[in-house]
């Protein structure tokens, strides 16, 4: 009988602990933002700001990533379209300035340097090409159908 009781006691005070934990730790942090992609840009930040549309790639030498999406975004240059890789150790200075977090970041801004489109991460090609085709005429899907 005295066993069952030294039982009860335990798990009593196991229970009153467990719940006064419980207390102290609080809630739970709230949910963090996602990261985001600056939302406008000074053109006469960037060495190559000709054209109607300014496409810049934030990188690091260290993101395996970064190399790729910066050869995806080369292929969109052209005499409307200028095309800027910025690596984080030649320019931590426009990392800072645009509170890049995360690379690789890509956006694509008007002349204005408005930014019209990001892409936070890998991307594929598809992808980007299309997504200068939207901000260049809104509707289109970068793709067009024959009949």
């Amino acid at each position: 009988m005295i066993q069952v009781l030294l039982a009860c006691v335990i798990a009593a005070v196991i229970i009153a602990v467990a719940r006064w934990q419980q207390n102290q730790r609080g809630s739970d942090a709230p949910t963090q933002p996602s990261w985001q992609f600056p939302a406008q840009l000074d053109p006469t930040d960037f060495a190559s700001s000709r054209g109607q549309w300014l496409v810049v790639v934030f990188t690091s030498s260290t993101c395996s990533t970064c190399d790729d999406v910066a050869a995806k975004a080369e292929v969109l240059a052209s005499s409307a379209v200028s095309v800027n890789t910025v690596d984080y150790l030649n320019r931590a200075d426009l990392h800072r300035r645009y509170e890049i977090d995360a690379v690789p970041t890509a956006v694509i801004a008007d002349e204005n340097g408005v930014v019209k489109r990001g892409f936070i991460g890998p991307v594929t090609a598809t992808d980007l090409w299309a997504g200068l085709a939207e901000v260049r005429e809104p509707g289109s899907d970068g793709c067009s159908s024959t009949d």
